[in-house]
């Protein structure tokens, strides 16, 4: 029977369906209203209690210039400089990927592993059909939703599953 479960499981998983700026008549304001609703309900209103055993928080500071959370930033946003980030319409069509992730992280559809940039811990995951990679920063006792982007291009993807095989492997190896 666990293995019919696990197989249930495996079949039902279905990233929730995408937002488009179609949908709002080419709107942009309705449409990343419409997008920020959705990050309120995933991450303020209804968030994750743990993750792994860990607390989930969120990093609301330092407010986006539209008095947004700086993580609702860094999903919908692009960009090196803080203050000069661009919108990115691939990122806001997923804002109900990254909650649904972290719900079905154990899935088979998703890859995760832990890496260092820096001083920092954090946990991917990775839906390798879509190209989608959510990051979670680990801070020790919780973690927080930190950025999630898709990967265009086929070297990233490969660099990205290329650290995927290797922290697996070392995990093995352990």
């Amino acid at each position: 029977m666990e293995g019919r479960k696990r197989l249930l499981m495996v079949e039902d998983f279905v990233l929730p369906d995408l937002i488009f700026l179609e949908h709002f008549g080419g709107d942009w304001l309705s449409f990343y209203d419409f997008v920020y609703l959705c990050f309120k309900e995933d991450f303020i209103k209804n968030p994750l209690k743990q993750f792994e055993g860990k607390k989930v928080g969120l990093k609301r500071h330092p407010l986006s210039s539209d008095n947004k959370e700086a993580t609702f930033y860094h999903m919908t946003h692009e960009g090196q400089e803080e203050q000069c980030r661009e919108p990115d319409i691939r990122r806001m069509e997923r804002i109900r990927w990254p909650k649904y992730m972290m719900v079905n992280y154990k899935s088979d559809h998703l890859k995760v592993w832990r890496n260092k940039r820096g001083s920092n811990g954090n946990i991917l995951i990775y839906h390798e059909e879509e190209g989608y990679l959510l990051v979670l920063a680990d801070r020790g006792d919780y973690v927080l939703p930190w950025t999630a982007y898709t990967i265009e291009h086929r070297h990233r993807r490969q660099k990205v599953l290329k650290e995927y095989e290797a922290y697996k492997k070392a995990e093995a190896a352990k």
